[in-house]
């Protein structure tokens, strides 16, 4: 097994995480175009269950 040489440098440490902490976001979100939602893109709308103009899921408002 690989044993590194020398010591990795506290300011080389911080840069390395700085590079993948700030890569990190959100998950991008939209509007529903029929309730107005906020939803995840290329998903099913939790409110009402519309995906691309189509009702795809039974909600439970539907359901009782």
């Amino acid at each position: 097994m690989a044993t590194p040489k020398r010591k990795v440098s506290h300011a080389r440490t911080s840069q390395r995480k700085a590079n993948w902490l700030g890569a990190l976001s959100a998950p991008a979100t939209m509007a529903c175009p029929k309730c107005g939602e906020a939803t995840l893109k290329h998903h099913a709308c939790p409110n009402c269950g519309s995906y691309r103009g189509h009702q795809a899921v039974k909600t439970k408002t539907e359901e009782a």
